[in-house]
């Protein structure tokens, strides 16, 4: 596969010292005026970054927007409302298929047991081929989408085999809670929550069936703009050192999470004792993985044709990633 290789623009240089970016005289002004537009989600890098100390002392400022979960985010990624954000592994698909205006910079890999399908505790469901015939909630276009996909297709199912629900996480959990629904394929913290608030037990997890990627996606116009790619530039190198400071810090990554998130501590700390990220670089492995996801949406119907996904990611910054 094909990695799209974007020579760095000259005009801004960051220089990377003692963990914070400076640039040269010019660029260091212009990035203190530069508002870095990021969007998030409940499991996204917000708290992780203030967590492990890395929004102290950012040369740029910081815009926030939350979203429900990746497709939204991506919409605005690509509407060049958001400069950067992140996602889990199946809506760059989707985006890549639309041909919108992204590149996916920055992979992280996580724990399989962080995308999962849940049933109640109770439930007669116990191997994955159980779940021919049954009402399934999932975000479509989501991780979980994939997820799911993955698992039926493991499974000789499709889709059409199940009551696919597509709704939001929020609606989703009350769905699965209020029992109008047999099993929820979803991420933490959202598998956490079932977990301690919802009496769910997880009928099967990632591993086998589907990548457990997460991404930092950027505009091409951001990538572009030869300022505002030097904020992502440091923005990427904090994520990584976070994730990686996460690993060993599980607890005070779960107080300021369940802080942000509103959900109970011990819903936090399960979902990041369990998470385990390791950054990881852009590579061929990672775009046939996710080139096979994209040709499984395609021959499911999901999406019109599947993309040549080597033309949506962007390694200019593997150099970041942390040994």
């Amino acid at each position: 596969m094909k990695i799209r290789r974007v020579a760095p623009l000259p005009a801004v240089v960051l220089v990377l010292t003692t963990g914070c970016a400076s640039a040269d005289a010019g660029g260091a002004d212009d990035l203190a005026d530069l508002t870095l537009q990021v969007g998030d989600q409940l499991a996204g890098a917000q708290p992780l970054l203030e967590a492990a100390g890395e929004l102290e002392d950012t040369p740029y400022e910081i815009e926030w927007s939350t979203f429900t979960s990746g497709p939204p985010l991506l919409e605005a990624v690509h509407a060049e409302a958001v400069d950067i954000g992140q996602v889990g592994n199946t809506p760059p698909v989707f985006a890549a298929a639309a041909d919108s205006d992204l590149r996916i910079v920055a992979a992280f890999d996580a724990n399989p047991d962080g995308s999962s399908i849940l049933v109640p505790e109770d439930s007669d469901l116990s191997e994955p081929a159980d779940l021919a015939g049954t009402s399934v909630a999932v975000a479509k276009g989501s991780s979980a989408h994939g997820h799911l996909l993955g698992v039926l297709s493991g499974e000789g199912l499709e889709l059409d085999d199940l009551d696919v629900n597509f709704v939001q996480p929020s609606d989703a959990l009350a769905s699965f809670s209020e029992g109008r629904v047999d099993a929820w394929a979803v991420w933490d913290p959202y598998v956490a929550q079932a977990e301690h608030q919802a009496d769910a037990r997880i009928l099967v997890n990632a591993e086998g069936y589907s990548n457990t990627y997460n991404f930092q996606v950027a505009s091409e116009a951001a990538l572009e703009d030869p300022v505002r790619e030097a904020a992502i530039e440091d923005y990427v190198q904090r994520v990584h050192r976070a994730l990686e400071w996460s690993r060993e810090h599980p607890d005070e990554y779960a107080e300021v999470w369940s802080e942000h998130s509103g959900l109970p501590v011990e819903v936090t700390r399960a979902a990041a004792e369990r998470r385990q990220p390791t950054p990881r670089p852009i590579d061929d492995d990672l775009v046939e993985a996710e080139q096979r996801l994209a040709d499984d949406f395609a021959e499911a119907g999901e999406i019109p044709q599947a993309p040549n996904f080597g033309d949506f990611v962007d390694d200019r910054y593997n150099d970041l990633v942390p040994d």
